[in-house]
């Protein structure tokens, strides 16, 4: 497998350390996987506007949507890219700040037993060969340094804000995602 856990940083990925994250409440065991999509400006691939939004950096005068969501203080744990290119942002054993309200199997505030995987894409459109290899292999990783994580424990950004977010959407192809995931582990 390319990537390895070590001290809460995936080996082999590219590391921009965010500040909005902090720690995990006392106990709070780490047994979700939420994957997310994100595009800055909406619907335009590539550039530094991502990083820039996931380190609190992003500049209002780079394009009007960012008016709108530059206050917010937002990071994944995880970024894939189109090319595949996997960035982390927070330490996986530290709180991202990722799923905003959210609930699974009864457990409100995801952020703070999850780990968010943020897909570049929109939740209109369909996802790269690159990203899927690239998600396969990260979430192998985290599955084995995170045990309680398994297959039923992967949800989307729709399936823990039902209603509030639709990420990351009809493109994304679960049934390759698994596929892909089974023959790594």
């Amino acid at each position: 497998m390319k990537f390895q856990v070590e001290s809460g940083w995936l080996t082999e990925a590219r590391r921009v350390p965010s500040p909005h994250c902090n720690s995990r409440p006392e106990g709070s065991a780490v047994d979700l996987l939420v994957i997310h999509s994100i595009s800055l400006p909406p619907g335009q691939y590539g550039g530094p506007y991502i990083d820039a939004f996931f380190l609190g950096q992003l500049d209002i005068d780079a394009h009007p949507y960012f008016s709108e969501i530059a206050a917010l203080q937002v990071s994944a744990h995880i970024l894939i890219d189109r090319d595949g290119v996997v960035t982390q942002y927070v330490p996986l054993n530290r709180r991202a700040w990722h799923a905003g309200k959210s609930e699974f199997k009864g457990r409100s505030n995801c952020n703070d037993f999850s780990i968010g995987i943020e897909l570049e894409g929109l939740d209109t459109d369909v996802y790269t060969d690159a990203q899927y290899c690239a998600l396969a292999e990260v979430s192998g990783a985290i599955m084995q340094a995170y045990p309680a994580i398994d297959v039923d424990r992967i949800a989307s950004h729709s399936d823990i804000a039902p209603g509030r977010k639709l990420d990351p959407g009809p493109g994304f192809d679960w049934g390759r995602y698994l596929d892909e995931l089974k023959q790594i582990s």
